[in-house]
């Protein structure tokens, strides 16, 4: 075990020294708000200190109009590459207090009440140093923090949830009803519930989703939902099936596809199998009750997995889970596996670059282990191996 936590704490402290080289090195030459490349710096956090704006300015309609809304961010930073609203509207429940400061400062105070948040969460499970110190370096935090993203708030409720789902399912269930925001993360959730009788849990994630949807169409509008779907869902498919700069940030089997120059209707049948296993592997792991910890990362994993849309910010979570689970993988293929997916947010980038479709075979070889090692080593689940012996 001493050995174990001196490697995850030397992994930290090497991880922590390039993560402040790289915030270090790219604000040195920044002219805030913009980088050194004009850019601006959060760069898609633009998109939710506009939302704050666009709250307190009275006028929420205008973010889903794609043209207007580039006007708009035109008249705080001039011409920038296009940018389209995508979250849904619930989101601007919680972000509006931003609109009230100049954007660098709510940039500062979003990304450290983030971290803060994420680090807070982690601790409700362990607050020893080396476990802190794997989960508070983990390589995707710089890609978030590059983006300006809310990966920091999505790992911290998922991690909650996951904390509370038998302790106490109404908070729980709570905590998924706040993923609204982001509800592609969490399509196999309500399907795990189900399959593992967590009804309270069911019911109160419903519950606080509905609640949110109606409180949004009180707060912005009766028609907000609707003008939602019918404004941004184009964009948004137009998003997907060009992946224009975003191709080598999303680990799926979809994205995988276009970065490789084939069509949308061919990415979606390159994506079927990474989603068929990640539907089997839910099935299998959650038909009945099986290690704790194991079943949190099956389906964690299986999220991402079974997802044609995913980012690499979003991997934050990862952070924790590996930080969980470290203790009890100790083989040395295990701890390479391990650190190809701690460290894939950021290589993914690299392989992308070399047109090379890795990040979404490594994360279904990722579920594959943890479903092998659920299985007491076997690949093959054991009735299936007697049904095999007869």
């Amino acid at each position: 075990m001493q050995n174990t936590n001196a490697l995850r704490t030397g992994l930290a402290v090497v991880a922590g020294l390039f993560l402040f080289l790289f915030v270090a090195g790219y604000l040195a030459d920044a002219r805030l708000p913009f980088d050194a490349w004009g850019y601006v710096v959060g760069r898609d956090f633009v998109n939710t200190w506009m939302g704050a704006r666009a709250v307190l300015a009275g006028h929420v309609e205008g973010l889903f109009h794609l043209q207007a809304y580039n006007r708009e961010i035109a008249v705080f930073f001039g011409k920038l590459p296009p940018l389209n609203w995508s979250y849904p509207p619930v989101l601007l429940l919680f972000v509006w207090p931003l609109g009230f400061l100049p954007y660098i400062a709510a940039l500062a105070l979003w990304s450290l009440a983030g971290f803060a948040a994420y680090l807070a969460a982690a601790s409700a499970f362990s607050r020893s140093a080396s476990y802190l110190g794997f989960v508070a370096a983990a390589p995707a935090i710089g890609i978030c923090l590059f983006c300006g993203q809310n990966g920091f708030f999505t790992a911290a409720l998922l991690i909650l949830f996951f904390r509370y789902w038998d302790e106490r399912p109404l908070l729980a269930g709570l905590f998924l009803g706040l993923m609204l925001y982001k509800p592609h993360l969490v399509l196999l959730f309500p399907l795990t519930l189900a399959l593992s009788g967590r009804w309270k849990v069911f019911a109160s994630a419903a519950v606080t989703a509905g609640v949110l949807v109606v409180l949004t169409a009180l707060v912005f509008g009766h028609d907000i939902w609707s003008e939602y779907v019918r404004l941004v869902t184009p964009v948004q498919k137009g998003v997907m099936d060009t992946g224009t700069g975003f191709l080598t940030m999303m680990p799926t089997g979809f994205m995988h596809a276009r970065m490789l120059g084939f069509s949308p209707a061919v990415a979606r049948w390159v994506q079927l199998p990474f989603s068929l296993l990640a539907l089997a592997a839910l099935l299998w792991t959650f038909w009945k009750r099986r290690d704790p910890l194991l079943s949190c990362a099956v389906l964690l994993t299986a999220s991402f997995v079974v997802t044609p849309y995913a980012f690499d910010y979003d991997m934050v979570v990862f952070g924790w889970l590996l930080a969980m689970l470290w203790p009890q993988f100790e083989a040395r293929w295990d701890r390479i596996l391990f650190l190809l997916i701690w460290t894939l947010p950021v290589t993914m980038l690299v392989f992308g670059a070399w047109y090379l479709p890795v990040a979404a075979p490594l994360m279904a070889l990722f579920l594959l282990r943890l479903l092998q090692k659920q299985n007491g080593g076997n690949l093959v689940p054991a009735a299936l191996q007697l049904h095999s012996a007869k």
